[in-house]
């Protein structure tokens, strides 16, 4: 990576070649480990100075690997990922933490263990429920998980560490927080596919490195007087993963300026901070579990519990949706999701409803997580911002 390089111009030289800086920090003796999804806690790897690397799939890249482990009907995105495993794409990767986010992507861990056979691999069995006896629950999986680290690194991990952890791992989401806030004004300082770019460049950091690189990023985008053009419709974009530009580049074409997000590279993967608790692994398992907003975990109900209507319901679910709308000035909503992804799939007609009763257009999507598939989507995302701008 060119030290001469600021800012933007840095991070396309880092999403470029996504693993070059890693690569680099392995040749100097520092261990590299490769998680998958936003549940795995980042500060406890980064406490043991090992660098948290996301595990990405490849839009442009067919699959023609991972279809003899997994079904061709399953998330294509763990396929993906998978498949770029299995031809090499990962190996420079010491160990892999995963999670439990599915059940594909249980099953997608388990076969990555099984053909690739890291040097470490670890896998949490995370609840999908945030009552009290789950988050206990959850503190137990992550002592487990210390314990693992702490033998495969030859360290101890001690709450000092993690709360020093902690700290620079808070203090990056506050900093990707600002950048989120370029994207108030109208038009945004900053586009979508700009802010997708950002994000996937700072996971492949070590995370004091990332928030350096994203306070060259806020630094420069606040100066510049060429920045984002204005377009009459603003989107904020729902769903599933999103860890590339072309659809987001596809909506900025047809004359929208995609000013918000919630999906797993984006908000819902840095805005919660942790709380400093005395025990550490109790503000990590409450963040993690509690107050990351993924449908792969199920709130309680209100409507069971307290006999009100099914919209109080969706309002205790999706009511951060509309203050993010009003806080971004959101005129639409575009929810979007892979192919045989049940747990955003089976959201959608909620959120619908939810989206409808608060005045919010919106429009659904389904693709393949590969650049053909979007092709198809252009007729429809047009048709939708000319609903939105009539």
């Amino acid at each position: 990576m060119s030290e001469k390089s600021k800012g933007l111009s840095k991070v396309e030289e880092i999403c470029s070649q996504r693993s070059g800086r890693a690569k680099e920090l392995k040749d100097e003796g520092k261990k590299i480990m490769g998680y998958f999804c936003i549940y795995p806690p980042l500060e406890m790897l980064s406490a043991l100075d090992l660098l948290p690397y996301r595990i990405l799939g490849d839009m442009r890249e067919p699959i023609t690997k991972a279809d003899a482990c997994l079904p061709t009907v399953v998330c294509p995105f763990d396929r993906s990922a998978l498949d770029l495993g299995l031809k090499g794409k990962y190996d420079f990767l010491d160990g892999v933490v995963w999670a439990h986010v599915c059940e594909v992507g249980e099953k997608t861990a388990h076969v990555w263990r099984t053909y690739l056979n890291p040097a470490y691999f670890h896998f949490i069995d995370i609840p999908h429920t945030i009552h009290k006896p789950a988050q206990n629950q959850f503190v137990q999986q992550l002592k487990d998980f210390q314990k693992t680290l702490m033998s495969f690194t030859g360290k101890k991990l001690t709450s000092e560490m993690l709360a020093e952890a902690i700290n620079a791992h808070n203090e990056q989401r506050s900093l990707v927080r600002k950048l989120y806030d370029l994207r108030k004004p109208d038009p945004p300082l900053i586009s979508g596919s700009e802010v997708i770019k950002t994000l996937k460049a700072i996971m492949s950091l070590p995370v004091k490195e990332g928030s350096e690189l994203l306070r060259e990023v806020i630094s420069e985008v606040g100066e510049r007087k060429d920045g984002v053009p204005f377009r009459p419709v603003r989107l904020l974009i729902w769903g599933s993963i999103i860890d590339d530009t072309p659809l987001i580049e596809m909506m900025e074409e047809l004359g929208a300026n995609v000013v918000m997000d919630d999906t797993c590279v984006g908000s819902r993967a840095f805005f919660p901070d942790v709380k400093l608790t005395p025990d550490p692994l109790e503000g990590l398992a409450y963040r993690y579990l509690v107050d990351l907003k993924c449908p792969r975990t199920f709130k309680e109900s209100t409507y069971g519990e307290t006999k009100k209507d099914y919209l109080t319901d969706l309002r205790s679910r999706f009511s951060y949706i509309s203050d993010y709308a009003k806080e971004w000035k959101v005129s639409g909503v575009v929810l979007q999701s892979v192919r045989y992804c049940d747990i955003h799939g089976y959201e959608v007609p909620g959120l619908g409803d939810y989206l409808d009763s608060v005045g919010l257009p919106h429009t659904y999507i389904e693709h393949t997580y590969d650049e053909r598939s979007l092709a198809p989507l252009r007729t429809r995302i047009q048709a939708f911002l000319e609903i939105i701008r009539s």
